[in-house]
């Protein structure tokens, strides 16, 4: 069994999770960077983070939240995951709500936040749910694009067994110039895997969390590799 990673993940945390005895190879697919762009003042909103690449670009660029709740105009924050919300606590901040994807947290904030007013602070290609579905809703939103990505296509001559996919974009990168079929296709989260079955008609295994733990533990339990 050879596994890719379509990311760099430590080869230490590889080990402990898979075992030394199983070949694993990382290529990054996809490449980010920041945008600068001026901080402005973010009264009066509620803050979106469905990345942690959104949450390092917010902070790049000096933006600020007010978190008192005691105050006026405080900040509520929502995010997309746990690696999202441990991104947010590196830098002292909590999170008002955390949820599982952007189809969760756009029918959260349809059913229960439709006075608030939000801002989306994400990469440029960030999924369209929530633009899509909150204005029909007649909530204020407004994406703020403070990162960019871009599909890296590398051309992949080796074989793998399986291969380990963390993005849409990942997969589309990958997917460009590479065959998904006959691998063990395995997803971290349900948008990635939505975003997979575009390209492939094989199995894909999603794990129950958008987190590193997660993904390894499904991997662990359909290689059988303990």
């Amino acid at each position: 069994m050879k596994i890719l990673f379509t990311k760099n993940i430590d080869p230490a945390i590889i080990s402990k999770e898979l075992g030394e005895d199983i070949p694993v190879d990382c290529i990054e697919v996809i490449k980010t960077q920041p945008i600068m762009v001026h901080p402005f003042d973010l009264k009066n909103h509620s803050l979106i983070f469905t990345s942690v690449n959104g949450v390092y670009s917010f902070f790049k660029n000096r933006f600020m939240p007010n978190e008192d709740f005691t105050a006026k105009n405080y900040n509520k924050i929502y995010c997309v995951g746990e690696k999202t919300k441990k991104a947010l606590r590196k830098y002292g901040f909590g999170t008002f709500k955390v949820l599982k994807n952007a189809e969760v947290l756009s029918r959260f904030i349809i059913g229960n936040c439709q006075h608030e007013q939000f801002l989306h602070f994400c990469g440029n290609l960030a999924i369209n749910v929530l633009d899509k579905d909150l204005p029909l809703q007649n909530i204020r939103y407004k994406k703020i694009t403070i990162y960019n990505t871009e599909e890296i296509n590398p051309l992949i001559n080796e074989k793998y067994h399986a291969a380990v996919f963390f993005s849409p974009s990942g997969v589309r990168s990958f997917a460009k110039r590479n065959s998904l079929e006959n691998m063990k296709l395995f997803s971290i989260g349900e948008t990635t895997s939505g975003e997979l079955k575009n390209y492939t008609q094989e199995k894909i295994f999603t794990s129950e969390e958008n987190t590193l733990t997660s993904i390894f533990d499904l991997i662990r339990r359909e290689v059988c590799i303990l």
